[in-house]
């Protein structure tokens, strides 16, 4: 399960997220039934985005069907999505996940350094492709464009430069989501909506793949590999303006989109997106509430009273609550620091929280680092152990649901926009 949309229980009403594991079992049982069991692994949360906005701009009766018990729903069946909506995103999945393994294999990333393992994984890696081509010529969608666009991405890695914009090398990630985004008009009869879709997709390619590079830019610049952002010279806070533009951009584009079922689409890429960035770049320092005018005047100093030791003056105690002066935002209780180089803390989870933090982590495979996954996400892991460690680089990774307790977000998604 990657992507940059990750969205919780806390942060959706039942009913939407309801709708967005609709998708997610649709998008997973498409693969499997059309492409085997194997495929199933190229199942992520961006590619459902396009099954939902296929179905967003058509009856909803058209687009679900059964689906029995399954490990991952507590062995409970359920409505799951199907028809052309659920095979584009299989296509455009499977595609993408081709190209992301064939670079790795030539890159010669950790495991597939090995001679077997890279030779097993371009088999696949062609395999998926092939099979990604089939479907989507059976929609009408050619994934030409997609693999072209993949293509370019050395040829425009090569070329830019220090003092570029980043927004060059996200050119090749904004034309392949832009197809994809565009052709569900195309599915769902609305070709009128294909214009303002391309946009929103061109946009949305552009913050995933910033989003991208702002996580990985630690480990890439440890490693010597290229990342945008270092290849250009740009700064976090650069990276951030352009990311927020982007989620503005897709917001503006969805409101040209005639949509039947608004509300999942809506969640995803305008809540959820903008979710997506405050997690890649940190929620930031809290700012006080509206009218808050500061703790008051500072009571005056004994002409005989030394001032403390630390810097910058006598600092007094902030007023009581409720006090003349006082009245200033509750102050957090500062978190607890782990001792200096021992393991993470694995909260409260018992035994059923595992696999444990090592020091210094030790990094799986990929097969086995997709098992791992998989239990991490039915024991609620990635949303409910802070912090949680990756399933395949074994290092510690912040919960996904961070400050979502208390977050207003549900209520927003309910709105007829």
């Amino acid at each position: 399960m990657f992507g940059i949309i990750r969205p919780c229980r806390h942060r959706l009403s039942a009913g939407l997220h309801g709708d967005w594991l609709a998708h997610l079992c649709g998008l997973c049982l498409t693969l499997r039934d059309e492409h085997g069991h194997l495929a199933r692994m190229v199942t992520n949360y961006d590619g459902l985005i396009i099954s939902a906005l296929v179905e967003a701009q058509s009856p909803r009766a058209e687009g679900r069907r059964d689906a029995g018990p399954c490990p991952l729903r507590a062995m409970k069946g359920t409505s799951v999505a199907k028809g052309g909506g659920a095979q584009l995103a299989a296509a455009v999945s499977l595609v993408l996940a081709s190209a992301k393994i064939s670079d790795h294999v030539e890159d010669r990333d950790g495991a597939f350094a090995r001679r077997s393992v890279a030779l097993a994984a371009k088999r696949v890696a062609t395999r998926w492709a092939d099979q990604g081509s089939l479907t989507g010529t059976r929609i009408g969608f050619d994934t030409a464009v997609l693999t072209e666009a993949v293509d370019r991405q050395g040829e425009i890695e090569s070329a830019v430069r220090l003092g570029d914009s980043a927004v060059l090398a996200t050119e090749p990630a904004e034309l392949a989501t832009s197809a994809a985004f565009a052709h569900t008009a195309v599915l769902a009869g609305r070709p009128e909506n294909s214009a303002p879709l391309a946009e929103a997709g061109r946009l949305f390619g552009r913050a995933a793949h910033l989003l991208d590079a702002v996580e990985d830019l630690a480990e890439d610049e440890a490693a010597g590999a290229w990342n945008p952002l270092t290849a250009t010279g740009t700064g976090l806070a650069e990276a951030r303006r352009l990311c927020d533009d982007a989620v503005l951009g897709v917001e503006l584009a969805l409101r040209e989109v005639r949509f039947d079922q608004p509300k999942l689409v809506h969640a995803l890429l305008v809540h959820e997106l903008r979710q997506a960035v405050r997690r890649s770049f940190g929620h930031g320092t809290q700012q006080p509430p509206p009218g808050w005018i500061g703790p008051g005047p500072q009571p005056q100093r004994h002409p005989h009273q030394p001032y403390p030791a630390h810097q910058g003056g006598y600092r007094p105690p902030p007023p009581p609550e409720g006090a003349p002066g006082g009245g200033g935002p509750p102050q957090e209780p500062p978190k607890k620091k782990r001792k200096h180089g021992g393991p993470p803390a694995d909260g409260q989870g018992g035994y059923c929280w595992t696999p444990k933090f090592r020091v210094p982590a030790q990094p799986r495979g990929f097969f086995f680092g997709c098992a791992v996954a998989t239990y991490m996400c039915c024991s609620c892991q990635f949303c409910c152990r802070d912090p949680f460690p990756g399933a395949w680089s074994g290092k510690p990774h912040e919960a996904w649901c961070d400050n979502c307790d208390g977050c207003d977000c549900c209520n927003c998604c309910d709105c007829s926009c």
